[in-house]
């Protein structure tokens, strides 16, 4: 069965047998600072308590290093309802994905539930390392379940559903309120530019923004975008679809190499000049500490960028103000497009001997209560993906209102990343010869051309027919009011 997320949703509320139809409180309950459970918590608790049925059973979490903290007290209080036990085990960011795929060559069930990384769903179900969810989504997820979850393509494949999102890692821009609010500064960008200085809608003003602001001699700097090679593509994406086009065609033939997607990237080498000393070489947490100073305009990030700033003791914590990544102007028309990078996924291992079971913790750890109260750990890598999340006055003290808010508008309007078998060969052959062309050695033009002719290599090696169907359904459910303005 085809569960693309219209039809799926529907196919839910119609069915009215076999599943938790109880409407989802908004709140959690509290005794003793103890969460209860509510109706949807004991509808699955049941569930476990009928499948576990006195067996002794043990579930194993892979999840990626540094997010025990948001996984951990979700799984503790699964086993104080059901009496399941859990058990973690960790894997570096970098090698997580690495490590679910390596169960595909063993006979050992090293895990029942992970959390990869959400672009590496579709090489981890080609390999048969995931476990198909439709049926268990079918019989036990409740209605409106995921009516709030803001960003779900990437918990699908081909139609099928693998696993519920839990982090929203979609981009972000900051920027360094004070010089936004300068009167000075305001009047004389005014008079240069003839349009008001405030946070930017299109790339061209950003891009005039950073070379406004740009005056090394006095130690300020336009921007602190990435230029680091593996971080380079971040942006790109971003500036190629503001320009109107999707990255292939319905033949799945690069449109990557358009003009389009040449002016984008020549437009990020020409602004390349306006950006701190550091953009080529930084890494996440040095980009981070610069930024901090208070002496560069603009960032790109997360909302793991905004835990740094917004900390206790941060230069620039109070002092910035918040949007999504630009957009472009097509037809006459602003075309914001965010867009959703990273994240990480609840998947169950097709080697468990519990897979219904591990549904449905995933199904108990990514509900609005249970989610929210692993958002909820400061130090954690979970994002805010709920509608619910944007309420909670903990994560609201972790964030910021004004975050939260321009947050919530990018996951909501996020475009995806390249959900394809394969996505890390893509991306090597985009992000290698994007830092090639911003270094100088190659022209945007060539650069863009040669990436065109390796991603045809790369599908036909992965099968055309197969990425094909996948591109077909990614484009499908780009959002609406953004994939009805793309060519």
């Amino acid at each position: 069965m085809d569960l693309n997320l219209k039809t799926r949703r529907q196919f839910i509320r119609d069915m009215g047998v076999a599943t938790a139809t109880a409407l989802i409180p908004t709140t959690c309950l509290y005794a003793n600072n103890k969460i209860l459970p509510n109706d949807l918590t004991l509808s699955i608790i049941e569930h476990v308590k009928n499948l576990v049925n006195g067996r002794n059973i043990v579930l194993t979490i892979l999840q990626p290093e540094g997010s025990l903290g948001n996984v951990k007290p979700t799984g503790e209080l699964f086993h104080q309802y059901t009496g399941v036990t859990i058990k973690y085990i960790e894997a570096s960011l970098d090698e997580i994905n690495a490590k679910i795929m390596a169960q595909a060559f063993s006979n050992d069930t090293y895990f029942d539930i992970a959390l990869p990384a959400t672009f590496g769903l579709p090489d981890l179900v080609e390999a048969n390392v995931i476990q198909d969810l439709s049926e268990y989504a079918i019989k036990y997820q409740p209605q409106g379940y995921d009516l709030s979850m803001l960003y779900t393509i990437g918990n699908f494949y081909k139609g099928k559903f693998y696993g519920y999102q839990t982090d929203g890692d979609t981009y972000v821009m900051f920027y360094n309120k004070a010089w936004l609010h300068n009167h000075a500064e305001q009047k004389a960008f005014k008079e240069k530019y003839n349009y008001s200085l405030g946070v930017p809608k299109t790339w061209q003003q950003l891009d005039q923004m950073i070379e406004f602001f740009h005056r090394p001699e006095k130690d300020m700097y336009g921007g602190a975008l990435f230029r680091n090679k593996d971080y380079i593509a971040w942006e790109w994406w971003s500036r190629f679809h503001a320009k109107g086009l999707f990255p292939f065609d319905d033949k799945l033939q690069p449109q990557i190499n358009s003009q389009a997607g040449i002016d984008a990237l020549s437009e990020l080498i020409s602004a390349s000049q306006y950006l701190y000393p550091g953009a080529k070489s930084n890494g996440l947490f040095e980009n981070w500490d610069d930024f901090s100073k208070g002496n560069i305009f603009c960032n790109i990030g997360w909302g793991g960028t905004q835990k740094y700033l917004n900390k206790p003791g941060s230069n620039i914590r109070n002092n910035l103000a918040y949007g999504p990544t630009p957009g472009g102007t097509v037809n006459n028309e602003l075309l914001h497009v965010p867009y959703f990078n990273w994240g990480w996924n609840y998947t169950v291992s097709n080697l468990s001997k519990e897979k219904e079971i591990a549904y449905l913790y995933t199904l108990f750890a990514c509900s609005p209560e249970m989610s929210t109260l692993a958002v909820q750990f400061p130090d954690g890598y979970f994002d805010p993906f709920r509608n619910e999340h944007y309420q909670d006055e903990m994560i609201i003290k972790t964030y910021s209102k004004e975050f939260l808010d321009a947050h919530q508008f990018s996951m909501r309007n996020s475009i995806p990343d390249l959900y394809l078998t394969g996505q890390g060969d893509y991306w090597d052959a985009l992000k290698d010869n994007l830092d090639l062309a911003n270094r100088g050695k190659m022209s945007a033009k060539l650069a863009l051309n040669t990436t065109a002719k390796l991603w045809n290599q790369i599908s036909t090696r992965h099968g055309i027919s197969n990425q094909l169907e996948q591109w077909k359904y990614l484009k499908a459910h780009y959002p609406e009011n953004i994939r009805n303005k793309l060519i």
